[in-house]
């Protein structure tokens, strides 16, 4: 592995069309893969108590290896690894990527309005990521192209 390209899920179909095409760039670049998904308790969840059996890491470690599931299906590649963190989604993508090749993130995911061509995590990424980032918008699929020729 040469590098590794962070990808930002949430379950949403944007975010695992994201993966998709983090998928075809690792493969063609030799990088690894880091899926990241986060969690963090709503600000009005302070003024209640979660159930006390609720494990927040485990759960949301359940929803990305689903989505992870849902893109790769058995095909998963060896070098994607899954990545679970509490915070703000985009805070949390920013720090991760500190050094990476690349970060992936779908166009909008669950939240804010359908309209939307960018989503405030990924608008937030764009603006602080301290690498490349890539915007996946539409369902045009990743193209199947073989290892990029070196840099010179």
């Amino acid at each position: 592995m040469t590098g590794r390209i962070v990808v930002g899920l949430d379950g949403s179909d944007h975010s695992k069309h994201a993966l998709r095409w983090a998928g075809a760039i690792a493969a063609a670049t030799d990088c690894r893969i880091d899926a990241v998904m986060t969690w963090q308790l709503p600000t009005m969840a302070g003024l209640a108590y979660p159930p006390p059996n609720m494990d927040f890491d485990d759960d949301t470690e359940k929803a990305l290896a689903e989505a992870v599931e849902d893109v790769f299906g058995p095909d998963r590649p060896a070098e994607v690894q899954t990545v679970v963190r509490h915070g703000g989604a985009a805070m949390v993508l920013v720090a991760i990527s500190a050094g990476a090749q690349m970060i992936v993130v779908g166009s909008r995911g669950y939240g804010g309005f359908k309209g939307l061509l960018l989503g405030s995590v990924s608008a937030a990424v764009v603006e602080h990521a301290s690498c490349p980032v890539l915007v996946v918008h539409g369902d045009q699929q990743p193209l199947a192209f073989g290892k990029l020729p070196a840099s010179r």
